[in-house]
């Protein structure tokens, strides 16, 4: 969690406080042997041990601090189709025929959310239904050809209204557009995840708290080290995204420059009359407007508006965050000008420079899934997938996303923060005027 002296954080996010975690798992001690090890234990890579469990593999996942203690466990909750680059790297990169298997994976990603809900009775307030909406007219332009590319290029239809007519989408005079899509929705992040780990737990995978990985020797058999124990392991695969540079400064040193930790804060309201979410929100749905500096917002089961945007691409929390998103969230919603904020709290994503997800591997048995831009709800769960499939010999798909090009952040070490600083003014002006 990003705190400063300035800002009065609760220790808990939301979705800590209305969850009961069970005990930790203990680090790993010793010497372990496993056909596949995963570092990392959130979407990402817990989605990854399922899916190698499943085909008959042993798999060790080790973690760093708890299970989803990292964006997994405090995210929007917003499982959406779709990237956050949009098409265009796909397209440009790959042609036409390829960006339409990429997009149809992010239909299936949000399917297999379903899926393991119900196969492995996860209880996680999952509903659908997503709102897209533009605050200007000319992000409303924007937003209705991005809609009808996706409708003519990709199939993906949603209703669009504008005017007076986007209300009945969404109570709100800062908007004036919407697209409403029903395949896409949101979630109660953290027990999603932690229903994930319980799932591969059943399945025999042994997940390892508090256990970051300090080096990775490669070579036929990875050996993975700790503070206090060794995996070795035929095949490894890592999903810590940002926390990998922070834990592990030498274990993929190859691929961290092409991935930016951003922080990014969530209010959460106390909670509200549900007749008053009903009028603000008429289906219930998550919301996201189209800006470059975006706001994102939902009601939780319990009627609490939770709220989110307002990143920072430096270390340091904003200063006077709570008022900072309160103020946001009142833009959008007056009606909750004197609401209290029960919770407010923020961490770190990964981006990576085009914002398109940047999955491959490091010689011939260790894979990486890192740069979700956060897309990841969804994302998360095929990449585990298409790495399984890639580990089982079957890498069409998962190479799909291999073959993308990713740049690394200009600046290196020193300045690179300071340089995606600099150009992100340029588009919160951009946004702003």
């Amino acid at each position: 969690m990003l705190l400063d002296s300035d800002t009065q954080l609760n220790q808990k996010s939301y979705y800590e406080a209305s969850v009961t975690r069970a005990a930790a798992q203990p680090p790993l001690q010793g010497a372990l042997d496993a056909d596949v090890l995963v570092v990392g234990a959130g979407y990402a890579g817990l989605s990854a041990a399922i899916e190698l469990a499943q085909q008959g593999m042993s798999v060790i996942v080790l973690e760093a601090d708890r299970v989803c203690s990292g964006a997994s466990g405090r995210n929007g909750g917003q499982a959406i189709v779709g990237y956050s680059s949009g098409q265009g790297p796909f397209e440009q990169q790959l042609g036409k025929a390829d960006a339409r298997l990429a997009w149809d994976m992010t239909i299936e990603a949000v399917k297999l959310i379903d899926e393991r809900i119900a196969q492995f009775k996860i209880d996680c307030d999952r509903v659908s239904g997503y709102l897209y909406v533009a605050d200007s007219p000319r992000k409303a332009r924007a937003l209705e050809a991005d809609m009808k590319s996706l409708q003519r290029d990709y199939g993906f239809a949603s209703d669009f209204a504008s005017g007076a007519d986007t209300q009945r989408h969404i109570r709100s005079q800062r908007y004036c557009a919407a697209a409403f899509e029903p395949v896409s929705g949101h979630l109660h992040p953290l027990k999603y995840g932690l229903g994930l780990a319980d799932a591969a737990r059943s399945l025999g995978v042994r997940i390892f708290e508090h256990s970051a990985v300090l080096d990775i020797q490669r070579g036929a058999r990875l050996q993975a080290h700790t503070a206090s124990g060794v995996v070795s392991a035929r095949f490894g695969v890592l999903a810590g995204n940002c926390t990998l540079g922070e834990y592990g400064p030498r274990v993929a040193p190859d691929i961290t420059p092409r991935i930016m930790p951003v922080g990014t804060y969530m209010v959460a309201t106390a909670a509200l009359d549900p007749a008053l979410c009903r009028q603000l929100i008429p289906s219930n749905a998550s919301a996201c407007d189209n800006n470059f500096i975006l706001d994102y917002f939902r009601f939780s089961a319990d009627h609490r508006m939770l709220f989110g945007g307002r990143v920072s691409y430096t270390t340091m929390t904003p200063r006077r965050l709570k008022e900072l998103m309160a103020a946001r969230m009142q833009q959008v919603f007056p009606e909750l000008k004197d609401v209290p904020i029960d919770y407010v709290w923020g961490g770190f994503v990964d981006i990576s420079m085009n914002r398109a997800p940047d999955f491959g591997r490091l010689g011939d048995n260790l894979y990486y899934l890192q740069g979700f831009s956060g897309h990841g709800v969804a994302l998360t769960g095929l990449a585990g997938r298409l790495v399984a499939q890639a580990v089982a010999g079957q890498a069409g798909r998962f190479d799909l996303f291999a073959r993308l090009r990713h740049r690394e952040f200009p600046g290196g070490a020193l300045l690179r923060m300071p340089s995606l600083v600099l150009g992100t003014l340029f588009y919160r002006l951009r946004d702003a005027f």
